[in-house]
């Protein structure tokens, strides 16, 4: 997701030369890079032009934050329009509604991912303090029904059906009168699709629509659909109002520029992103922390979570700590592997660490598994203690003895080796980076 992006972007603001002022032409000649890697993502034409506008509207004849040098001050500027495209600092709250229960209508075309999402969206809401019941009102695919079950089943939340039932508006309608009579506080109407936009599609969701009175209808959108994902949202929008959307399949080898482009296309807020098959793989989405891995920043606030949810407390705090600092060693890795095989596919893990997808090949993170993770752990521990703690001393010999000892090559430790390094300069690199733009946008601006 945004690999691509992120290289490109990195690779245009780090070109920029340094100096006092951003001119004209470093600028224009950055801005004619940024559009072709916006594009190239997927990006809606007219969005990637609104945004490359913006950015230069800001950048030209820019007085430099501080002490950030020129490519710092584009990518605060970068970061800043990314983040209000995306929708600004903070996620917009879910609603809920006033008199239980909270109805949450998901749409979409067929293929979108609506019932699986709606299995996650689920779990979400119990990991809320919600009793959530699923419906099932796609009749139109025979598998969604059973689908719909046995996903429910693995969430632990019930799920109304009606066998024999050909009308869709009938079963939302009963579903909600059981939702009320069970006392659950969320119904979520999971909806028939269509393989694209078409008058029966949409007529049965606006009856469905006005049966239930949802209070939030979320558009389930494939990211994979690129710039025809904006014409889909805005179909949806017009017939029904939609209050959000959630984008799925994103940790395929998706370009992600539908995400930018549904929101700055239609200003219906993107509200979770979805990163895998299984039911834990639904995200809440953060637009500063999304804008922050599209420029290769990472995402450690989205890591730490993830690791507070997969560890106890102290260990949480003490990992936020090395990790924002720069201070991590090979004893933090062995440590952390455990947690870090808790919080989910381990290349979207990997995917959090600033700097680390943009500095390795193309592809690279994507073919990692847990076997990559077992022959690091090998590598690992045939070091010593004290060269698990001090990188510094593992010269030639050593490495030669730790590649031995694990079955590995002395390529493969000595590319360990690196990464450790490169990981600590660029989290030292961001964390200072951010401690100056977070003292500027409190401050106001200073020139050199």
């Amino acid at each position: 997701m945004f690999d691509n992006l992120a290289r490109r972007l990195s690779g245009i603001i780090s070109g920029l030369r340094r100096g006092g002022r951003l001119s004209e032409d470093d600028v224009a000649t950055m801005l004619r890079e940024v559009r072709v890697a916006l594009l190239e993502a997927d990006v809606n034409f007219g969005v990637a032009k609104e945004f490359v506008a913006a950015v230069k509207a800001k950048a030209v004849g820019e007085e430099l934050y501080g002490s950030l040098t020129p490519d710092q001050t584009i990518i605060k500027i970068v970061r800043d329009e990314l983040t209000s495209m995306l929708g600004g600092e903070e996620p917009p709250k879910f609603q809920w509604a006033s008199t239980p229960p909270t109805v949450v209508l998901l749409c979409g075309l067929q293929g979108s991912g609506k019932t699986t999402t709606a299995a996650k969206l689920a779990k979400w809401m119990v990991a809320q303090g919600k009793k959530p019941m699923l419906a099932a009102c796609d009749l139109q695919r025979p598998a969604a029904i059973k689908q719909l079950e046995v996903l429910g089943e693995q969430v632990d939340v019930p799920v109304f059906t009606k066998a024999g039932e050909s009308n869709a508006v009938a079963v939302a309608k009963e579903a909600l009168e059981r939702a009320r009579y069970l006392m659950r506080d969320v119904l979520i109407v999971d909806t028939a699709g269509r393989l694209q936009v078409d008058d029966d599609l949409m007529d049965e969701l606006k009856r469905i629509e006005q049966a239930v009175q949802p209070t939030e209808s979320l558009l389930v959108v494939d990211s994979t659909t690129g710039q025809e994902s904006v014409n889909v949202a805005r179909a949806f929008h017009e017939k029904i109002g939609i209050t959000g959307a959630i984008f799925t399949k994103l940790d395929g080898d998706t370009r992600g520029g539908a995400v930018l482009s549904v929101r700055a296309a239609t200003g219906v807020p993107v509200r979770f992103i979805g990163l895998g098959e299984q039911v834990e793989a639904l995200d809440v989405f953060y637009p500063d922390r999304m804008a922050q891995r599209i420029l290769g920043m990472g995402d450690i606030l989205g890591m730490i979570e993830k690791a507070e949810a997969a560890m106890d407390h102290g260990e949480a705090e003490a990992m936020q700590a090395k990790w924002t600092k720069g201070s991590v060693d090979f004893n933090d890795f062995l440590s952390n592997f455990q947690a870090v095989r808790k919080m989910g596919p381990i290349q979207n893990v990997l995917k959090m660490i600033p700097g680390l997808g943009v500095n390795l090949p193309e592809g690279a993170l994507d073919k990692m598994d847990d076997g990559h993770i077992n022959r690091i752990e090998a590598m690992i521990l045939s070091m010593t203690l004290r060269e698990r703690s001090n990188p510094d001393i593992l010269n030639g010999s050593r490495r030669k003895r730790i590649a031995a000892g694990s079955g590995s090559t002395v390529e493969e430790v000595n590319a360990l080796i690196k990464q450790m390094y490169e990981m600590r300069r660029q989290m030292k690199q961001f964390g200072k980076m951010q401690s100056k733009m977070g003292k500027f946008s409190k401050f106001g601006r200073r020139g050199r």
